[in-house]
Order: structure tokens, then C-alpha cells, then sequence
């Protein structure tokens, strides 16, 4: 069995309680490197066998999975903040399919709820807005253009950026000639929740720079 656990967004004590219990009975752990605290390991049981993905191929982490399913052992795959977003987790569960090995997922706290915590902020505020748009700019990923950041700016609502700190100058000229203005209210926060989190906030038209 394999379990996908999110591992929240960054505080070791923000992962859900089912997924520390996972974590503690598996025999096989595989974390994603630099993106998950390394304190969450601390939940492990002696003699867990640890692997860091940030090293592997989408072929050897599936091979690890099967090995190990092949042993009877229990696997978590260990994902940043919640796996539904941005985790690249569907390509793994074609694999175990294949496979006909079975896995669950167990959610986790993602990213951006974790900097609302931070910023003290609500997204969905009553007369400002009441929808939330979690997107990113398109990078080396690309973005189909329908959903291309100046097409969603129209909408004037909440947007919560993923992956973009490095884009932010076509980002923020995006943000503009999609209609936010420029003193509408913006936060960069890097490493939510982390012990070592930063915040810093601007506006639209101060993003670039700030970054």
C-alpha cells in the first residue's frame, strides 16, 4: 500500500494527525528534498527505510514503491502542502495503477492557506471579494491561454500565486493590464509557517520591486 501524504505547509505540527500516524508506521518514506521540513522525519520508526526524491527519477521513485510492495512494507509518499496542487502526483498514480498496486491520499495544509495564517488575512472578504484563484505564471510550465494571468486579473478577485517569485516583473504588468490597480493590496510571503518564514508586503504596483 502506498499512501500520499501531504506534508502541509511547512510547520512539522501542521500536518494532519492521520498523516503523522501514517508516517509513523511506514516502513518506506520518500519526501520531496528540499520542498518538505526535514523535522517531519522525526516521525519515523526505527529502521524506516528514507529516500529523498529530490534526487530520483519518476521511474526509480515508482521502482522503490514497488519493491517495497513487493516486500509487504507500507510506502508514504511524502508531498509539499497538499498534493492536489502543484504536487505532480498523477503521473505516480498512472504508474501504480499500472502497476495494480493500491494507494490512498491523505490532504495536507497547502501552501496558501498557510500564508493567509501568516498575513493574518481572510480571502474572501464580504464586498471585496468571494472567489479565490490559485494560479501561476507561465514559466518553463507553460499556462494555457485561457487562463493566462492578465485574462484572470479581469475578474478582480483573490488570486493566490504559486511558483512565480522568479517572473515577477511580466507578472506584475500582467496583474495591471488585466484591470487591478496599482495600490490594490499584494504580500509575498516566502516559507509559510517555516521557522525561518519572511513576509513582505506591497502592492500590485510595488510587487516587482519588493521582490
Amino acid at each position: 500500500m502506498v499512501h500520499f501524504v501531504g506534508a502541509g505547509s511547512g510547520a512539522a505540527d501542521l500536518i494532519t494527525v492521520r498523516g503523522a500516524r501514517l508516517l509513523a508506521e511506514a516502513d518506506v518514506i520518500i519526501y520531496a528534498g528540499s520542498l518538505v521540513n526535514p523535522e517531519l522525519l522525526s516521525y519515523a520508526k526505527p529502521g524506516c527505510e528514507i529516500h529523498n526524491s529530490a534526487t530520483m527519477t519518476l521511474e526509480e521513485v515508482i521502482a522503490v514503491m514497488r519493491d517495497a510492495e513487493a516486500a509487504g512494507k507500507t510506502t508514504v509518499r511524502l508531498h509539499t502542502g497538499d498534493s492536489s496542487i502543484y504536487g505532480a502526483v498523477r503521473e505516480q498514480f498512472d504508474e501504480l495503477e499500472k502497476l495494480q498496486i493500491s494507494y490512498d491520499v491523505c490532504p495536507g495544509v497547502s501552501a496558501f492557506c498557510g500564508a493567509a495564517a501568516a498575513l493574518k488575512a481572510e480571502y474572501t472578504l464580504p464586498d471585496v471579494s468571494q472567489t479565490v484563484i490559485i494560479t501561476r505564471a507561465a514559466g518553463k510550465t507553460p499556462v494555457p491561454e485561457k487562463e493566462s494571468i492578465r485574462s484572470l486579473a479581469v475578474h478582480q478577485a483573490t488570486m493566490v500565486l504559486f511558483l512565480s517569485t522568479s517572473l515577477t516583473e511580466q507578472l506584475q504588468k500582467d496583474l495591471l493590464a488585466g484591470g487591478y490597480a496599482e495600490t490594490t493590496p499584494a504580500a509575498v510571503v516566502y516559507k509559510a509557517t517555516w521557522r525561518d518564514q519572511k513576509i513582505f508586503r506591497c502592492t500590485v504596483g510595488t510587487l516587482h520591486e519588493t521582490v
